[in-house]
């Protein structure tokens, strides 16, 4: 049964009212052109992640990840949004540091990026601030399992949740956030025979990310979904595009034609007689329409 319209904007009760009842697409974004895009394709969440990090600026983690520039990426996500519920993911040491300021950090995904909601990261250690940022009435996103900004203690990015004592923590978690307020739940390389339990045992939407079928959504990563990328990939990634071939073949056709002289053409050019210089203090709109 389908709760979640496709023609009209998402909101946090439509997203609560969708569990069990109709599967979230979720996936990250972290520019205007690629949210647009995905938006338009009917994807219901869009997380301005700080996997951007790692995806746009070439970091092996997501420690480097600052306010400033996830509420920058959050406000191109959500300007060219239409219908998807947009997320900022509060990045390291934003939350972590005192309650006040989680609150005021909160606050700014919403007010200077336009986001509907921010996500955390960890269970019932991160409990304080995560009541604070629902009291301001910020709707919260929780995230339990692998949670990337504690790689480190992790020992890498490893699947979490496979023995009992761990099994059980993440579990409770989950359920605290929950009991917290928190509207869905990501649950990352964990089980899946865990989060089909959790996805039970709590009444928000679980959202999975390597946690098997049984969630009640699906999150991935832009890059990872549409082929940007060559060379390893975790085992729970499905690739529905190569735009990495697709961009080198077109970049390998550009250079070829800049070379050969075959670009631009006549009918790429502009003809006239007056000097350009005639052109530099013009307000008149640029016929260019867009340039380097």
């Amino acid at each position: 049964m389908a709760v979640l319209p496709e023609d009209e904007p998402l909101s946090i009760p439509l997203l609560l009212a969708a569990k069990g009842q109709e599967r979230i697409a979720m996936m990250t974004a972290y520019d205007a052109p690629s949210a647009a895009l995905l938006d338009a394709a009917g994807i219901d969440v869009l997380l301005v992640g700080d996997s951007a990090e790692m995806t746009v600026y070439g970091e092996p983690n997501t420690l480097t990840a600052t306010m400033d520039a996830m509420v920058r990426h959050t406000r191109a996500v959500s300007r060219a949004t239409r219908r998807a519920v947009v997320v900022g993911d509060m990045p390291f040491l934003s939350y972590q540091a005192g309650v006040e300021k989680a609150v005021e950090n909160a606050g700014r995904f919403l007010a200077e990026g336009g986001a509907a909601a921010v996500k955390v990261e960890g269970g019932r250690r991160i409990l304080p601030a995560v009541e604070a940022i629902l009291a301001a009435d910020i709707p919260v996103m929780g995230h339990v399992g692998l949670t990337p900004q504690s790689y480190r203690k992790f020992g890498g990015f490893k699947v979490q949740g496979r023995e009992a004592e761990s099994a059980r923590a993440i579990a409770d978690d989950a359920k605290a956030l929950a009991e917290a307020g928190c509207f869905a739940l990501v649950l990352e390389c964990v089980p899946d025979s865990l989060a089909a339990e959790i996805t039970r045992e709590v009444p928000i939407p679980t959202i999975g990310i390597g946690a098997g079928a049984a969630c009640d959504g699906q999150v991935l990563v832009f890059h990872d979904v549409m082929g940007f990328t060559r060379g390893h990939r975790p085992k729970f990634v499905r690739r529905y595009a190569d735009l990495a071939t697709v961009i080198e073949q077109a970049a390998r056709a550009f250079t070829h034609d800049v070379k050969s002289g075959a670009y631009p053409s006549r009918e790429e050019s502009f003809s006239g007689t007056k000097p350009p210089l005639r052109r530099v203090h013009s307000k008149s709109p640029s016929p260019c329409g867009r340039g380097a």
